[in-house]
């Protein structure tokens, strides 16, 4: 059976002062899209995605115990059982590995997608049209990982990238049957290369053998598990006692006390990558696991920072930007965004590349260079800021 998992969880720090620890970006409806009026968060946005594409009751949420009540505020559909929250966050293999143990205890066939609340993705038909590419994959071969990557339109170096090897020209595998679009779009994985500096990013993207690794994935639950116990055995065995406990009078017990001492580390350095290494050496891990790509060609955009939030914001002959609920003006002005809240006005005069937003309690100006390092200023505000 098919299921998906959106993680939620993040802090959002590269887009304070208006993502906050007790509202983070995920949750704030700053997102105009498909001509609505209303805009809506990048929350609602993934789980609209999934329309067509995963029944209601086969969806689940990860995000932090925290921010539980804000979750189910804004997705109603979602019922207590159907968010998983985490104690603290333990960056993703482990809130994949959470999904993984709660589904395949339930269902021992359970497929999987994992997506983010960090994107917006355009269109979405061709979006569901791969995602259920990934699905059919691991249905054929469920000793398969599939991950999507996203053709990339310039060299990136905020991105991890991924290699395309040999073409999956034929998907056949014992007796199920080749699979309808794989020739065209998925390929075995041949390495992951993280955030490169610009020179090898270029040469990635003139050569057409790469593509920017999107954080989304498709594998069978039980697979995930497997794996970890190979790859990250630490992880494997505290995600199994909380599987054992789940469903019981002790589960909450058992996540609260388990969850935070499970290592902190990222699904693509415990699993993906270790995967993809030994497929390429041979031998019994090539047998036990098969990392697959499968690519979207398609409009990606990660709204993990202010110049990303931009992109979604029609621009002026100048490449100006304004957004918010109060009132911004440019006079003079080239490629910058200013973003006021409401009953202020944030004005603009003879700027060039910069970035100004306002909220009641804070005001951040900033060079469009410096968005990368946003993170470094959050960590010296006061809490009470953060």
């Amino acid at each position: 059976m098919r299921y998906a998992m959106i993680m939620a969880g993040g802090a959002g720090t590269r887009l304070w002062p208006m993502s906050r620890l007790d509202k983070p970006k995920q949750l704030l409806r700053i997102i105009t899209r498909d001509g609505r009026a209303q805009p809506a968060s990048l929350l609602e946005l993934a789980d609209r995605r999934l329309d067509g594409l995963i029944e209601r009751k086969h969806r689940y949420l990860c995000t932090a115990e925290a921010y539980r009540g804000a979750v189910r505020e804004q997705l109603t559909k979602y019922d207590e059982e159907h968010v998983l929250g985490e104690p603290v966050g333990r960056d993703t293999v482990n809130a994949v590995g959470f999904a993984a143990a709660v589904l395949a205890k339930q269902d021992p066939e359970a497929v999987f997608c994992v997506l983010t609340a960090d994107h917006v993705i355009e269109p979405e038909d061709v979006f569901r049209d791969r995602m259920d590419l990934g699905f059919r994959l691991v249905e054929n071969d469920p000793r398969r990982f599939v991950t999507f990557s996203i053709k990339p339109t310039y060299p990136a170096t905020a991105f991890g990238y991924v290699e395309r090897g040999t073409p999956i020209r034929d998907a056949k595998h014992g007796k199920h049957a080749a699979i309808d679009g794989a020739k065209e779009h998925a390929w075995h994985v041949a390495r992951f290369v993280e955030k490169p500096d610009r020179a090898r990013a270029q040469v990635y993207v003139e050569s057409g053998d790469f593509g920017w690794n999107s954080g989304m994935f498709v594998w069978k639950a039980a697979t995930v598990l497997e794996a970890l116990a190979k790859f990250k055995p630490e992880c494997h065995e505290g995600l199994m006692k909380i599987q054992a406990a789940w469903g019981t009078k002790k589960a909450k017990a058992v996540l609260a006390e388990v969850y935070p001492t499970l290592p902190k580390i990222s699904v693509d350095y415990a699993l993906m990558e270790p995967a993809a290494q030994g497929a390429a050496k041979g031998g019994k891990d090539a047998e036990r696991f098969s990392v697959c790509t499968v690519q979207m060609d398609l409009t990606w955009l990660d709204v993990g920072s202010w110049p990303a939030f931009a992109q979604t914001v029609a621009a002026d002959k100048a490449g100006n930007r304004v957004a918010g609920d109060g009132t911004s003006v440019a006079v003079g002005c080239k490629n910058s965004l200013a973003v006021s809240s409401k009953g202020h006005t944030v004005a603009l005069l003879g700027c060039e590349d910069l970035i100004v937003v306002h909220t009641p309690d804070a005001t951040l100006v900033m060079p469009r260079s410096k968005a990368e390092d946003l993170k470094s200023l959050h960590a010296v505000l006061d809490d009470s800021l953060k």
